[in-house]
């Protein structure tokens, strides 16, 4: 049964890190696009990141228990601000700049707390 639970957990990882690819990746490339959108990578990405992160941390707290919430509630705020601004912002024809800049920072700062915190 642990290998199951470590099994899954490195799933879960995997999928969470193709979440950020996805978010990111469709972010950079609106880069030079002109005009900006919300494209389907970014959608997909951050759902993906939403639901991943939950049960990575749900899994944690059935485990050893030993999450660090501080953490996990600042990525939640973050993740949060980024779905809510993709949502608002999926249909539009074109992306105001800073709502953009907004999502590509915060994606780019979500990552930068899971790795230095």
């Amino acid at each position: 049964m642990v290998r199951a639970m470590e099994l899954l957990h490195s799933l879960l990882v995997l999928l969470h890190l193709v979440g950020f690819a996805a978010l990111f990746g469709g972010a950079f490339v609106q880069l030079k696009a002109s005009p900006r959108v919300v494209n389907r990578a970014m959608l997909h990405g951050a759902y993906t990141q939403v639901v991943t992160g939950l049960l990575l941390v749900g899994i944690a707290e059935m485990g050893d228990g030993s999450v660090n919430h501080a953490k996990i509630a600042v990525k939640t705020l973050v993740l949060a601000a980024i779905l809510v601004l993709v949502l608002i912002n999926r249909k539009r024809d074109a992306v105001p700049n800073g709502a953009f800049w907004a999502i590509f920072g915060l994606t780019l700062a979500n990552a930068a707390v899971a790795v230095f915190w």
